[in-house]
């Protein structure tokens, strides 16, 4: 469907929730957790970001059910919108984690990923005000940097379980620690998916 030229709510709506992701993504790294009530205070203010995001995708959900012209295909109005929710939900996921674990200390390897998260947010954020100005070529350098930081993340991940089996040898901190990095890892790949959809987006109406 070809772009108007004027401002469109549904774009207005997926940068909001691009925002969203990204602030989430930098409280998440700019948190310093002390002690356990530390802990749940992080958990508990990263719950709100995700709840945040899923009034968000209820409403565009309910606008797209009542709008008969929309300036993207309504797949990929929603497929864009649930890809950026789906980072947020990793993000939360990993908070209650460290709750629940009882981990207040992030190693080095989870500050990589951290890092490498919040990069690719402001890439996501910066992709969805260029769709809102209807600038879909310029979209693409953004996309091809995010799909590099998952590239880098999947290899942070082969890199951090082979140091976690050779270095520990607490079965339990092995555990815990195996999944918290494959949840970084798997929210590195929602980015990406985000990126995908963002190129098939450009295909469709550049």
């Amino acid at each position: 469907m070809i772009f108007s030229a004027k401002r469109d709510v549904f774009l207005e709506m997926l940068s909001t929730i691009a925002d969203n992701v990204r602030d989430s993504a930098k409280y998440f790294v700019d948190f310093k957790i002390k002690n356990e009530e530390d802990l749940k205070e992080f958990a508990t203010k990263m719950k709100e970001y995700e709840t945040k995001g899923d009034k968000y995708i209820h409403e565009i959900i309910v606008a797209l059910n009542k709008t008969f012209i929309t300036p993207l295909e309504r797949e990929d109005i929603l497929e864009l919108a649930n890809a950026m929710d789906d980072i947020l939900d990793g993000m939360e996921q990993c908070a209650s984690r460290f709750e629940m674990y009882n981990i207040t200390q992030a190693d080095d390897y989870m500050i990589e990923f951290t890092k490498k998260i919040l990069e690719s947010t402001e890439e996501v954020a910066k992709s969805t005000k260029l769709l809102n100005k209807k600038k879909l070529m310029d979209i693409r350098p953004h996309a091809i940097k995010i799909n590099d930081l998952e590239s880098q993340c999947d290899e942070l991940l082969r890199v951090c379980i082979k140091e976690l089996f050779i270095k520990e040898k607490d079965p339990i901190k092995i555990m815990q620690y195996k999944e918290l990095y494959e949840i970084f890892e798997s929210i590195s790949d929602s980015c990406e998916d985000v990126a995908d959809t963002l190129e098939t987006i450009i295909m469709r109406n550049a």
